[in-house]
Order: C-alpha cells, then structure tokens, then sequence
C-alpha cells in the first residue's frame, strides 16, 4: 500500500469532501480517500506504488477543485 497527498483548493463544506472521495475512490487502484475539508488536504491509500496519481488529479479536478499533489 502506498499513500499520496494532494492540497485541494476551493473547498468550502463537508459535502464537497465527500463529492471529491466519492471522485477519488473511483480511480482503479484507489483503495480509500480522506478529504479533511479545512486542511484542504486529500490523503489517497492506493494498493500499489505504480498507480499514475495524474489519473487521481483528474478525478479532484473533475469536481470542480484545484488539485497540487504534495507527496512523490
């Protein structure tokens, strides 16, 4: 298992935290997404390292939020 981190921008209620890990945890190879709204942080554990976290950008940013990953 490995962990990324991305800062997401824009977010302003619980219900957009839940908008971008449902987004997230449709990515093969996601196994869950943790979006703590206030940090604007979302914390993705994947089930192995070769995932191509730009697939997990794309699904932040298809939300409507801005996406910078934080983790390599």
């Amino acid at each position: 298992m490995a962990e990324l981190i991305f800062e997401v921008t824009g977010m302003h209620c619980s219900s957009c935290g839940l908008l971008v890990d449902d987004a997230v945890e449709d990515v093969p190879g996601v196994t869950s997404s943790t979006t703590d709204v206030r940090a604007g942080r979302t914390t993705v554990e994947v089930d192995s390292a070769g995932i191509d976290p730009s697939a997990i950008h794309d699904a932040i940013t298809s939300t409507g939020y801005t996406a910078r990953r934080l983790t390599d």
